[in-house]
């Protein structure tokens, strides 16, 4: 795993590459290449710093040139030897081990065609001499980040957003809609831009930058026509499918770790992989006695333990207590992009930890959760219609008002129970869209108003549309379970967990790989209907049926836990003066962005224990440290 920059008809662009380059040295701590391609009718420059996993030699480095194609590469190919058999049936000669060969003379074969062929995670470009064309190209479900900045006749591009604003800042400026969207979802939804005129290439596309300033590309793994086909076609043998994706996910010439969280999924994962390779290591997180007892979280330690003892395999703890206050501003350097999820903070620490082990690999289940109904908001989604049939004046006379007196907080421990009921509430009464939608962000839209500049309700309005555009999109699947996991595998799976998981292990120099996010599995999950996902008020029914051979039934049979963080300690606790001095004394406060009045109130109900706004908070405090960073590197503001 890698991270890749370039520039393409920049008259100054060894100079922009040099910088974004060095700002992602943590990407690739085992090799650093900077390339300028001699052309008279073109300007091109490519830099790659390489995280070596097969094929270790520095035959392997890149930019790879040869025979007139030059690649730089972030990512694995997974069945990398099928295609180098094929490709070499058709004669050609490799002179390296390496997977990023074989990406290099399959462009050379097939072209764009060579896409449909990957299966793994990238993200890449590839300059051909020929000619002079740049393509820039990005794995089917986005795993694997790339940003493009359209600059005069040509391009800038990076694997991180900050490698681009370190470069480019003063040219740049602070996009409101990106703004509004972190506030709202505390993440980027894969189509909004951050920083005005820097996006990344779409999940699943390519597209090449022509020397006369002109580009032409294509979608070629579209999900929602493979979601739709795959529901008309026949029902896949899950058990198989995971199988054999896990297998792929294997190949490496590193040992590979898994993270074992006690859940489901990632026991799913641990266990197939034990099968292949016993010596499989693993890593949980575990959290101070105090924290859980607040958060009132589930103890999945005990449960990674009972896992691990059942495949015999080691396990590392590691028990989050840090200093808060200080990782705060680190974890928001690490993540790019305005994300307020302190989940991020668990795979970063896991990853330093494996990685001081000498760890570069690690599996995750993630993406089980979004393909097969997994998600607390799934079920309450459904039972969200059958609460509808309560009568109104019960509704809203007697069950309302209770729910909204009852405190979130007694005693110094939380009430998960009263949490889950305020939030039921905030959506049970809307219709299928809005509810999805208002399940799992942070604001409902006249609250988010309040919040912010009264100047920005057509943005925020904007930002809503976008999202009912994408859930419409989905309106071709039959069942109401599927059409809220493909909603998440487009939005939510890309904008917050791929992308924070990419960030958090590259900034500890390691790479994550995730099983379940597999275009094969992808397929099989959509072959099923939702009723085989969500059965009664069984989540992941069907996936639990295919872990029954590997997975003890204590396992599959416990209480959904979140992959989380005991956030509510650490707002209520650890960073009050945070939030006094660096919120509320905060830029976004002084130049209007948000309200002072509402963000008071948000604050002091969170201290009261009368409300939980501790996700809102957080993200708050993340965008405000964010918005700092980008300003300090010279972007305009919004």
């Amino acid at each position: 795993m890698c991270g890749v920059a370039g520039t393409y008809q920049q008259s100054d662009g060894k100079v922009v590459v040099n910088t974004m380059i060095d700002r992602i040295g943590h990407r690739g701590p085992d090799a650093c290449g900077v390339l300028e391609i001699v052309d008279p009718t073109t300007d091109v420059c490519l830099a790659h710093r390489r995280l070596s996993i097969i094929d270790l030699s520095q035959a392997a480095d890149q930019p790879l040139v040869k025979d007139g194609l030059t690649l730089s590469y972030n990512g694995e190919l997974y069945n990398y030897r099928v295609i180098r058999d094929e490709l070499e049936g058709l004669g050609v000669r490799f002179v390296t081990h390496s997977d990023t060969e074989v990406v290099l003379e399959a462009w050379r074969a097939w072209g764009p065609a060579a896409l449909e062929k990957f299966r793994g995670m990238f993200a890449f470009a590839v300059h051909d001499a020929a000619t002079g064309d740049l393509t820039l190209a990005r794995d089917p479900l986005g795993i694997k980040p790339l940003y493009v900045m359209r600059r005069g006749p040509g391009i800038v591009f990076a694997s991180e957003l900050k490698a681009i604003v370190s470069a480019v800042g003063p040219e740049l400026a602070v996009d409101p809609a990106g703004m509004v969207a972190s506030t709202l979802f505390y993440w980027l939804p894969p189509q909004q831009e951050a920083v005005r005129g820097v996006r990344k290439l779409p999940a699943g596309s390519w597209r090449t930058y022509h020397r006369d300033g002109t580009s032409t590309g294509a979608v070629y793994w579209d999900p929602v026509e493979v979601a739709r086909r795959a529901a008309a076609g026949p029902r896949a043998d899950l058990h198989q499918v995971i199988a054999s994706s896990v297998a792929h996910h294997l190949v490496a010439d590193v040992p590979v770790a898994s993270f074992l969280s006690g859940g489901l999924d990632s026991s799913m994962v641990t266990a197939v992989a034990a099968r292949q390779d016993p010596s499989v290591e693993t890593y949980t997180i575990a959290f101070r006695s105090q924290d859980q007892k607040l958060e009132a979280m589930p103890d999945d330690a005990h449960y990674a333990r009972k896992m691990a003892a059942h495949l015999g395999v080691p396990l590392h703890e590691i028990e989050i207590a840090p200093d808060v206050v200080d990782l705060l501003p680190r974890i928001v350097d690490v993540l790019d992009e305005p994300i307020g999820d302190p989940a991020a903070i668990n795979t970063l620490l896991m990853c330093d930890a494996a990685r001081a082990s000498g760890v570069k690999v690690l599996l995750s289940g993630m993406g089980a959760d979004e393909l097969f109904g997994g998600y607390r908001k799934h079920l309450a989604n459904l039972l969200s219609g059958r609460y509808r049939h309560v009568p109104g004046p019960i509704r809203r006379g007697v069950i309302a008002p209770l729910v909204d007196r009852m405190p979130v907080v007694a005693g110094g421990r939380g009430l998960r129970t009263v949490r889950w009921a305020q939030r039921f509430l905030t959506f049970a009464e809307l219709g299928e869209e809005e509810a999805f939608r208002r399940s799992y962000t942070l604001h409902g839209r006249d609250d988010l108003v309040e919040l912010l500049d009264p100047d920005l309700a057509g943005t925020v309005d904007a930002v809503l549309d976008s999202h009912r555009a994408v859930y419409v999109d989905d309106a071709g699947l039959t069942d109401h379970v599927n059409r809220m996991c493909l909603a998440d595998s487009r939005l939510f799976l890309q904008g917050l967990n791929l992308a924070y998981t990419d960030r958090a292990s590259m900034a500890a120099s390691t790479e994550v790989r995730v099983p379940f996010v597999d275009p094969v599995v992808f397929e099989a999950a959509f072959s099923l209907p939702g009723r085989d996902k969500i059965h009664g008020r069984v989540q992941k029914a069907a996936l639990k049926q295919a872990a029954r051979d590997w997975v003890p039934d204590e396992i599959i049979d416990r209480p959904k836990a979140s992959f989380g963080a005991p956030l509510r300690a650490w707002v209520t606790n650890d960073l009050g003066p945070l939030i006094d001095d660096v919120l509320v004394g905060g830029d976004l406060v002084s130049t209007g962005y948000l309200r002072r009045q509402p963000l008071d109130r948000l604050i002091a109900d969170q201290r009261s224990g009368r409300r939980d706004n501790s996700k809102q908070i957080w993200q708050l405090l993340s965008l405000e440290l964010w918005y700092r960073n980008v300003r300090g590197a010279g972007v305009t503001a919004a």
